[in-house]
């Protein structure tokens, strides 16, 4: 019996099992729609990103401040790059450049006929001699550069003019650096005379950018190159502005001197500030003289101003007694013996048709009486600038 009961009891048992496990499986089988995920009722918050505001979303109303930027560490600007760029200015108006016309010879044909035939029948022996002595004055070597300052009593006299010459025969002659510098802001015509069809950098502009470990290539970077050689440096844009001041004058000046043998300042006209700090602190130089009464009047009272400064100036100028027009009336040896009284050297410069024509000076088109007088006056002038110390 007890086996009997203990095989009913197992019996029982195992269909109760069965049971169990067909009611767990009939839900799943009879079910037809896919299982329901379970939903979170409180997600968890995600931790905050740092992302801006889009369009759509707006700024936020009480946003945490954002963390400052540190400041970016600057690299030392290079000292050979300026400030800003100026633009390139014609020197001329395009509209009046064709009406130059061609540029005729300071001498007529006959002259020059005359001129050739005479040295055929005379002896070059005394002209060469000559041409090699004031050669050794122009090619003199110099330690440092030296300046020479030009200047006259009033415009319109051939001051420019006489800059651009003495800038052409200096480089010319001389193998180092040649520079030509525009001290005259008042609408200067020397860029002009130089042949230089466009200008970009001026004086003002170079000083703020001049350093000490600029190199001469760094430096010409900023010039203008003239056409037969050397380098010119304007005042100004050629448009009405702010005159040239004194600190703006030394520091060009006293830069330059580094990088170029010679320097021409074409100054403004006295009794101009800059003109008297230009004849004051220059190693040489030239007082241009209209050959007219007045003009030499004038001349000679600046020549007494001269002699009265605390060192020598009065021996190292050289006067330029410049005719501008064929009908001058004024005797010439009369007008320059007026102006030797003061112990100056006087070199003559008469009237040359290209020179009075305008524009642009090329120098093969010069009167014979020109190149020489140049010459001359350059070797006078570098004579006394290697004297000064």
């Amino acid at each position: 019996m007890a086996q009997g009961g203990d095989w009913q009891q197992d019996v029982l048992r195992q269909l109760g099992q069965r049971g169990t496990a067909d009611e767990a499986a009939e839900p799943a089988s009879e079910s037809t729609e896919p299982p329901v995920r379970p939903q979170l009722t409180h997600p968890a918050p995600e931790p905050p990103t740092d992302t801006g505001p889009t369009a759509s979303e707006g700024f936020p109303r009480h946003a945490a401040p954002a963390p400052k930027p540190e400041p970016a560490v600057r690299s030392p600007r290079d000292p050979r790059l300026p400030l800003h760029t100026p633009e390139s200015v014609p020197t001329v108006d395009p509209r009046l450049a064709h009406a130059l016309g061609r540029p005729q010879h300071g001498d007529s044909v006959s002259r020059r006929t005359g001129r050739t035939l005479r040295k055929l029948a005379s002896s070059a022996t005394q002209d060469v001699t000559e041409e090699t002595r004031l050669a050794r004055e122009l090619q003199q070597p110099v330690t440092t550069g030296r300046v020479i300052a030009v200047t006259s009593i009033r415009g319109g006299v051939g001051k420019s003019t006489v800059s651009a010459l003495l800038g052409r025969t200096f480089n010319h002659y001389r193998h180092d650096p040649v520079l030509t510098l525009e001290a005259d802001a008042a609408l200067g015509t020397l860029p002009v005379r130089l042949g230089a069809e466009s200008v970009r950098w001026s004086c003002a502009d170079l000083a703020q950018i001049l350093t000490p470990a600029m190199q001469l290539t760094d430096v010409t970077g900023y010039l203008v190159p003239v056409s037969d050689g050397g380098w010119l440096l304007p005042a100004s844009q050629g448009r009405v502005g702010a005159p040239m001041d004194v600190r703006t004058y030394r520091t060009v000046t006293l830069a330059l001197r580094r990088y170029f043998a010679v320097t021409v300042v074409d100054c403004e006209t006295l009794p101009g500030e800059v003109a008297r700090t230009a004849m004051d602190t220059a190693h040489a130089r030239v007082v241009v003289a209209p050959m007219t009464a007045e003009g030499v009047n004038g001349t000679r009272q600046v020549l007494d101003w001269l002699a009265q400064l605390p060192h020598s100036a009065l021996a190292g100028t050289v006067v330029a007694l410049s005719a501008s027009s064929p009908d001058a009336t004024l005797d010439e040896k009369t007008a320059a013996a007026h102006l030797r009284e003061t112990g100056v050297s006087v070199v003559p410069l008469r009237y040359d048709r290209h020179l009075a024509q305008g524009g642009p000076i090329h120098t093969a088109m010069l009167g014979q009486a020109t190149r020489d007088a140049a010459v001359r006056l350059a070797a006078e002038a570098m004579h006394r600038a290697v004297r000064v110390r």
